[in-house]
């Protein structure tokens, strides 16, 4: 099986052998269960201090009772705010949390190694078929997929080079759908400055980055990525397979070995 190359000018420059991964088979169960697996290794684990809310001089009578009063610890002293009120205990004003977060806590999942290989070798193939591409919403017409570009896009230093050429693609229409489903963000997320959400477009798996990663950071949607990182992340955002991928033809040819690798 072959694939057609598309030059920087858009026009078709030559053919190239499709590796073997791309005829894996088909598991989208597996990739949605390796993305959430994976995904969990960016977790940051938090905490809090052990002594939160406890650092008062509220006590209670020992024993609590014949005082008339709640046998909940009060702070010490009179005639300033927190005199006489409840504190150093779970429930009342000012006081600790009664299960705070532990930053000892196991937030990364494991995986293992040939499930996780699999998965991306899936996902892989998910990127030559094209009913996939396009139950994820990405706006394409007939391509024949996968999608091979010269190596010289690795060289685009210019966002308005990189949009030229993705426009020789025919892919305009799915550059606008990108930038018009970007969409502001509401609550804590716009506060913490994760002001607006934009969908995920195509995206461009290279060998060396040579300055398209930094023309592709004006585009929305438009990642860049390089062949040896290469994940599930990537290739299944959401955990659905099927995104537009665009391969460079040396970042092709550096597949050969992955059904390789888990057939060992």
């Amino acid at each position: 099986m072959k694939a057609e190359v598309v030059g920087i000018n858009g026009k078709t420059s030559g053919e190239v052998v499709v590796p073997k991964v791309f005829t894996t088979e088909l598991r989208p169960d597996l990739v949605k269960r390796v993305f959430w697996l994976v995904g969990s290794h960016g977790f940051q684990p938090q905490g809090r201090d052990p002594m939160a809310g406890e650092r008062t001089s509220a006590e209670t009578h020992s024993p609590p009772t014949g005082t008339g009063r709640s046998r909940i610890p009060h702070v010490k002293g009179e005639r300033y705010p927190r005199g006489g009120l409840a504190g150093g205990v779970a429930s009342v004003v000012k006081g600790r949390l009664p299960h705070p977060p532990r930053s000892e806590k196991v937030i990364h999942l494991g995986v293992n190694r040939k499930e996780r290989r699999m998965a991306t070798n899936s996902a892989i193939a998910y990127t030559a078929n094209l009913d996939a591409v396009k139950a994820r919403g990405h706006r394409v017409k007939k391509l024949a997929l996968p999608f091979v570009v010269a190596d010289e896009i690795e060289t685009v230093e210019k966002t308005a080079e990189l949009v030229s050429f993705l426009e020789k693609l025919d892919l305009k229409a799915e550059l606008q759908r990108v930038g018009e489903g970007a969409k502001r963000n509401t609550g804590k997320r716009r506060l913490r400055g994760r002001v607006y959400r934009t969908g995920r477009g195509p995206l461009i798996v290279v060998t060396n980055d040579r300055g398209v990663g930094r023309a592709a950071g004006g585009i929305p949607g438009v990642e860049v990525t390089r062949v040896e990182s290469l994940s599930v992340l990537d290739l299944a955002p959401g955990g659905v397979p099927g995104r537009l991928t665009l391969w460079t033809e040396s970042a092709l040819s550096s597949l050969d070995g992955r059904t390789k690798e888990v057939a060992s």
